[in-house]
């Protein structure tokens, strides 16, 4: 598309009220992060599940393809200021995962942090990890995630238009790409961006891009 074509777009977008303020609509999508994308090993990668749970889970990468899966198309904003709207995304839930049983949390947990490759680290409520917006994605726009958007597995979270005002809706950097494990907290703790003066909530209706 031309640029023409991506500022009628963006026009749209805005007057459906699904552009946040300071943001800019684009129809590529960006590859940022921290450090260099991770090698995959299939025969060696796990997910855990750990902290205040009942009992510690892991899940090899054959394992988890039986995992409860589903699809979300949702807007995404970054916190550099562009957005990418309509993004379908496929993946595990994690209330799907509680749903059935697979988790079982202890009663005081009340944040999780999101840990990644090479140490990266996103912290996120509790309420915002278990709604529908929040994925642990495998794959993008019908495809497996590409090794630079987080392959094979990272946190994805944004802004389902129909259920605005129900949902919250952090920046795009609160999902971690590839994504090793959940660890389930009965206190807050900054992750590595939240430690480096981004702001801990972080939602894109309100700006809070900074402390």
């Amino acid at each position: 598309m031309s640029d023409l074509d991506r500022r009628a777009e963006e026009a749209r977008i805005r007057e459906e009220n699904r552009l946040p303020p300071g943001q800019s609509l684009t129809l590529k999508f960006p590859v940022l992060h921290v450090g260099p994308v991770p090698p995959f090993t299939p025969a060696t990668w796990d997910f855990r599940i750990w902290g205040e749970v009942e009992e510690e889970k892991s899940w090899t990468w054959d394992e988890f393809q039986y995992l409860p899966r589903t699809q979300i198309l949702m807007d995404i904003h970054c916190v550099t200021t562009w957005s990418k709207a309509d993004t379908l995304w496929e993946g595990v839930s994690l209330k799907a995962m509680l749903d059935a049983e697979l988790i079982k949390l202890k009663p005081n947990v009340t944040h999780v942090m999101q840990h990644a490759e090479y140490g990266y680290t996103t912290n996120l409520p509790l309420d915002v990890v278990l709604q529908e917006s929040f994925l642990l994605a495998t794959h993008f726009d019908g495809k497996p995630l590409t090794p630079e958007h987080g392959y094979p597995l990272r946190g994805v979270v944004g802004h389902i238009p129909a259920k605005a005002g129900e949902l919250e809706s952090p920046y795009f950097w609160k999902g971690a790409k590839w994504l090793r494990s959940l660890e389930f907290m009965n206190a807050d703790r900054l992750g590595y961006w939240e430690r480096g003066a981004y702001h801990n909530r972080a939602d894109v209706w309100k700006e809070e891009r900074f402390r």
